[in-house]
Order: C-alpha cells, then sequence, then structure tokens
C-alpha cells in the first residue's frame, strides 16, 4: 500500500510537472526538456560506466547531450539564426573523441561507442521534440499528444494485458508484455487521438489516428529496447531519481523511438 501510495504521488507530480511545462511556453518547455536531458544522459553514462570494460566522461558527455538540445531549441525557436548554434555540441564530440588518446584507458572503442550512443539514443530524439514544436502553432499539444499516447497506451496495454493477456509479445525481454495489452493500448490510443482531434485542429483526424499508431508501435520498441539493455546489464531500473518509478531512462523509454518515428510520419505526410 504504501508503495501503491508513493507510485501514486510521484506519477502525479510527473505528470503535473511534463504537462505544465510543455503547455506554458517555449521557455518552460526548453527548461524542462534540458533537465530531462540532462539527468537522462548522466543516468545512462552511470549505468554503462559501471561495466569493467567502459569508462565514459560522464560530465562532458552530459554537457554534449546539453549542447546539442540548447542548440537545436535555439535554432527552432529563431533566437539562433545560423547553424552555428551546434558549434559547441560539435566541439564537445570532438573533445570526447581526442581525449581518449590521453588517457590511455584499455577500451577507447568502447568509450566512444557508448559517447556516441548517449548522443543519438537521448539527446536526439529530446532535440527533434524543439523542431516538431516549432513547425505547429499548437501552444505544446503536439509534443505533449506524444506522452499523451505513450501514457494512454501503457494504462490500456496493462488492463486489456491483465485480463485477457494470453499470448506474449517478446517473453524473451519483457516476459509481461502481450499481443492482447499491445492491441488494447492501440486502440484505447486510437481513440483518445480523435478526441485530440476534435480540440487540437493542426492535424485532421485520420492523421491523428495514424499519429497515434505510430506512438503506438514505436513507444512500445522503445519499451523493449530499455528492457533488452537493462537485461543485458543484469539491472532492474535504470535509477531510482523517481521514487517507485525507477530512473529517468524508465520513464522516457518508449519516448526516443515514438518522437523521431513521429517526425518521420508527418515528415513523410508532407504536412511539417
Amino acid at each position: 500500500m504504501n508503495n501503491l501510495i508513493v507510485r501514486a504521488l510521484t506519477g502525479a507530480v510527473f505528470v503535473a510537472v511534463m504537462v505544465g511545462g510543455m503547455l506554458y511556453g517555449p521557455l518552460t518547455f526548453g527548461l524542462l526538456f534540458l533537465v530531462i536531458t540532462a539527468l537522462t544522459t548522466w543516468e545512462f553514462t552511470g549505468i554503462m560506466s559501471a561495466r569493467d570494460d567502459v569508462s565514459l566522461n560522464r560530465m562532458i558527455t552530459t554537457v554534449a547531450s546539453c549542447c546539442l538540445f540548447l542548440g537545436s531549441w535555439g535554432y527552432a525557436n529563431g533566437l539562433a539564426q545560423t547553424p552555428a548554434a551546434f558549434a559547441p555540441w560539435l566541439l564537445s564530440l570532438i573533445y570526447l573523441f581526442v581525449e581518449e588518446l590521453y588517457l590511455q584507458e584499455d577500451s577507447p572503442l568502447n568509450n566512444w561507442a557508448y559517447t556516441m550512443m548517449a548522443q543519438l539514443y537521448i539527446a536526439l530524439p529530446f532535440s527533434l521534440l524543439c523542431f516538431l514544436e516549432s513547425s505547429y502553432q499548437s501552444a505544446g499539444m503536439l509534443s505533449l499528444s506524444i506522452f499523451i499516447f505513450l501514457w494512454c497506451n501503457d494504462t490500456g496495454a496493462y488492463l486489456s494485458g491483465s485480463l485477457l493477456g494470453r499470448h506474449k509479445l517478446f517473453p524473451r525481454v519483457s516476459p509481461g508484455k502481450s499481443w492482447e495489452g499491445s492491441i488494447g493500448g492501440g486502440l484505447l490510443c486510437v481513440g483518445v487521438s480523435q478526441l485530440v482531434a476534435h480540440y487540437v485542429t493542426v492535424l485532421p483526424p485520420l492523421v491523428w489516428a495514424g499519429f497515434a499508431l505510430v506512438v503506438v508501435v514505436f513507444g512500445t520498441w522503445g519499451d523493449l529496447v530499455e528492457s533488452l539493455l537493462k537485461r543485458s546489464l543484469g539491472i532492474k531500473d535504470s535509477g531510482n531519481i523517481l521514487p517507485g518509478h525507477g530512473g529517468m531512462l524508465d520513464r522516457f523509454d518508449s519516448s526516443l523511438l515514438a518522437i523521431p518515428a513521429v517526425m518521420i510520419y508527418l515528415l513523410s505526410l508532407s504536412v511539417m
């Protein structure tokens, strides 16, 4: 019961911060995801550095992620007029590559690989949100909708999976997920997408339905990718920063694949 209360309170605060930060304005949106980018990168580099064959520069890798996000946010919002906004990020990456020449670590290739993985797996998706939001006059609702659909998918999958789940979706990686749960989550998301379409008219209803399905499919894959990562490392949670909910990667794993997929979806329809 105590754990349930902690989870409920943490979840309520988490949702309030996410909704408020995305809807209040570009500044709070930027601050919110700058903090999320920094904390998630720091957590990722921490669990990777726990391996015997990896020794990452957590500080500079986190700084590089923040530079990529800030460059994207400034460029997308018209505060930076040239691609020079990304110069600090590029300099950070150059430093991280050259640094290995002097550290004389046993596995520089592993350090380079996980450093770049942090940029591609974490910093890039959150940075893409800036361009997604700046393409529309949606007052933050387009980005928020990704997370609304992810939350609905989790809720629908849990309820339908608990009641009807018989066929495992990916037992090798996540034994608790079922095909019935995934279908239930997808149906709930499509239904919610039509409600969103009624109030947020920047996209037509059919495009909103496709938007929701893209989030469901790639969000599920994102969850499974993080599960495989944790299983490979032999850990249950990526961290403990969110009481009752684990770490930052545990909370944002689904979005890390859903965000780029939504960008590709909207670009393929020529609506961005």
